[in-house]
């Protein structure tokens, strides 16, 4: 990309293009997606995590009742592809729900 151009540019995309050759982009996306998280999941499923975390390509919740565990284990592939969709990449691959 060079750094002058005759045509003006959208600012949307000129921040997506800084994001995608940012070093650490995956880093900001996960973070993206944990501050997207109470958004995009309701409020009924993240009242009842009470821990989120990235361990690699696997979003790692916590929910201490095991029938909101189950509930949410078969929402998993929906709540994953939602958040994907919303940084624009396939960030989570697996989400894994413990007790």
């Amino acid at each position: 990309m060079g750094i002058y151009r005759k045509q003006p540019r959208q600012l949307k995309d000129l921040v997506e293009d800084y994001i995608e050759e940012y070093p650490n982009r995956i880093a900001m996306k996960r973070g993206m997606i944990l501050a997207l998280w109470p958004e995009k999941v309701g409020a009924a499923v993240r009242e009842q995590v009470t821990d989120i975390a990235f361990r690699g390509s696997r979003l790692v919740l916590r929910v201490p009742d095991p029938s909101w565990r189950h509930e949410i284990h078969m929402q998993r592939h929906q709540i994953a592809r939602q958040l994907n969709e919303a940084v624009n990449e396939e960030v989570i691959r697996d989400i894994m729900i413990k007790s």
